[in-house]
């Protein structure tokens, strides 16, 4: 299980959660239902599967290297969410060091 403690103690993180590839909800912490926890598990799950997909696109029609996927983030004009490998974090972009949390995500890693 990921280390979604390490994660909520980020400066802006106001929620953690992780998920399984299919977009099951494994686990949560932060101000949020079980039910936004939930539907964010699905969400994550299905953005994970189109950052893939596009991570392999771009390696085969650029030459670049872009894979394999690291992480990836939505973001709001208030708020974002920011996942790596099947755990993610919603923040707010006005506290947040998007690179800090980035680096707590890969090392929250089951």
């Amino acid at each position: 299980m990921a280390n979604l403690e390490k994660v909520m103690q980020v400066k802006g993180v106001w929620a953690a959660g992780e998920f399984n590839d299919d977009g099951t909800l494994v686990a949560y912490k932060g101000d949020i239902s079980e039910e936004y926890a939930a539907m964010a598990a699905q969400m994550c799950a299905a953005n994970n599967a189109m950052a893939k997909m596009q991570c392999d696109g771009y390696t085969a029609f650029s030459g670049q290297e872009w894979t394999p996927l690291i992480g990836w983030a939505l973001t709001g004009p208030k708020f974002s969410v920011c996942v790596v490998g099947n755990v993610g974090a919603f923040v707010n972009n006005d506290e947040v060091s998007f690179n800090e949390v980035f680096k707590v995500l890969q090392e929250a890693q089951s």
